[in-house]
C-alpha cells in the first residue's frame, strides 16, 4: 500500500511543472485579449500611421489636360506652292546650311556655268575652222595652266571651310539635358517614344484626304499623332527601323537621318519658335512609302511639360520646376479677392 502511495506522488510531482507552465500561459494569453482594444477603439500611434497610408495612397492624382491641338502656319514648315529654293529654316543648323547654299554655293556655281559657257562661246567662234586656216602650234602655256590649277583650288577651300563646319554642327553630341525621343519606323508609320520622360511608344498614321481637309492641314503630310517636342529646347532623336531602311527627314528643320535595323542613329537639333513641321520618309521603303508623313509640334517649354505630365510622363531635371504651372490649369482656381 505505502508502495502504490509512493508512486501516485511521483506521478504527481512529475506533472506539477508542466501543468503550472500552461496555467501560467493559459494566464499570459486571457491579459492580451483582455488588453486588446475593443472593437471601434483606438488604434496605438504606429497602427494610425499605417492605417493612414492607405488613405493617402488613395488619393486620387491632379489630372493634366493636354494642351489643344496646334493649328498649322501656311508656308512654315511646309512646302510652299512654285517654290524652287530650300524651306524657310527654324532650327540653328538650318540657317548655317541655307546660308551656305544662297549666299556661298549657288552664286559660285551660277558664276563658274556662266565662265565656263562664255568661253566655250568664245573658243567656238574665235577658233572656228574658217577664222583660223592654220591652226596653232601652242602646246602649252604655263600662265593659263597655273590659273586653272590655283583658282578651282582656291574655290574648293573656300567651299571647304563652311561645309565641315555645317557637317560638325550636325553631328554634335546631345547636351545631357536633352530631350530624348526614340524613333522608329515601321512599314509603313513611325513610332515615337520619350524614355527619358516614361512616356511609351505611341504610333503616327496618316490621315485621309478628307481628316486632313477638316483639320486644316496638308494632305499627304498630315499624321493622326504627331511628335511633340518643345521649342527652344535641344533636341535628341534616337532612330532606328524596325523592319527595313527608312529616313527621317523635316526639311525645315534641316533634320533627315537614315533609321536602319538593328543600329541605333543620333540626330541633334533645337527648334528655334513653336509650330508644326512637316516631313516625310526619305528613303524608298516599299509599297506604301510615300505615305509615311511626319510632323513635328514644337511646343512652348511650359506647354510640353504640360503635355507630359497629360501623358502620365514626368519631367527630369530643371523641367521639374514647371511642374506647378503645368499643372496649374487643372487645379482648382483660387478664391479671388
Amino acid at each position: 500500500m505505502k508502495k502504490v502511495k509512493s508512486l501516485v506522488l511521483a506521478g504527481l510531482l512529475a506533472f506539477a511543472p508542466a501543468t503550472a507552465m500552461n496555467s501560467q500561459a493559459f494566464a499570459q494569453d486571457n491579459a492580451a485579449v483582455a488588453a486588446a482594444p475593443a472593437d471601434g477603439a483606438a488604434a496605438p500611434a504606429e497602427s494610425a500611421v499605417n492605417a493612414a497610408a492607405p488613405a493617402a495612397d488613395a488619393a486620387p492624382a491632379v489630372t493634366v489636360a493636354a494642351p489643344p491641338r496646334m493649328k498649322p502656319t501656311p508656308g512654315v514648315g511646309m512646302p510652299s506652292p512654285g517654290e524652287i529654293s530650300l524651306q524657310e529654316q527654324f532650327s540653328p543648323t538650318g540657317h548655317t546650311a541655307r546660308w551656305l547654299h544662297d549666299v556661298l554655293l549657288l552664286p559660285l556655281i551660277t558664276i563658274i556655268s556662266v565662265l565656263v559657257l562664255a568661253l566655250m562661246l568664245y573658243v567656238m567662234v574665235r577658233f572656228r575652222r574658217s577664222a583660223n586656216p592654220i591652226p596653232s602650234k601652242t602646246s602649252h602655256n604655263t600662265l593659263i595652266e597655273v590659273i586653272w590649277t590655283v583658282v578651282p583650288v582656291v574655290i574648293l577651300l573656300v567651299i571647304a571651310v563652311p561645309s565641315i563646319g555645317l557637317l560638325a554642327d550636325q553631328y554634335k553630341p546631345a547636351p545631357k539635358d536633352a530631350v530624348t525621343v526614340k524613333v522608329t519606323g515601321y512599314q509603313w508609320y513611325w513610332g515615337y517614344e520619350y524614355p527619358d520622360n516614361g512616356i511609351g511608344e505611341y504610333v503616327s498614321n496618316m490621315l485621309t484626304k478628307e481628316q486632313a481637309e477638316a483639320n486644316g492641314e496638308p494632305y499627304l503630310l498630315a499624321p493622326d499623332n504627331r511628335m511633340i517636342l518643345p521649342a527652344g529646347r535641344p533636341i535628341k532623336l534616337i532612330i532606328t527601323g524596325a523592319d527595313v531602311i527608312h529616313a527621317f527627314a523635316i526639311p525645315s528643320l534641316w533634320v533627315k537621318m537614315d533609321a536602319v535595323p538593328g543600329r541605333l542613329n543620333e540626330k541633334t537639333f533645337t527648334i528655334e519658335k513653336p509650330g508644326v513641321y512637316y516631313g516625310q520618309c526619305s528613303e524608298l521603303c516599299g509599297a506604301r512609302h510615300a505615305f509615311m508623313p511626319i510632323a513635328i509640334e514644337a511646343l512652348p517649354p511650359a506647354q510640353f511639360d504640360q503635355w507630359v505630365l497629360s501623358q502620365g510622363g514626368k519631367l527630369r531635371g530643371a523641367d521639374a520646376a514647371v511642374t506647378a504651372a503645368a499643372a496649374a490649369p487643372a487645379a482648382a482656381p483660387a478664391e479671388k479677392l
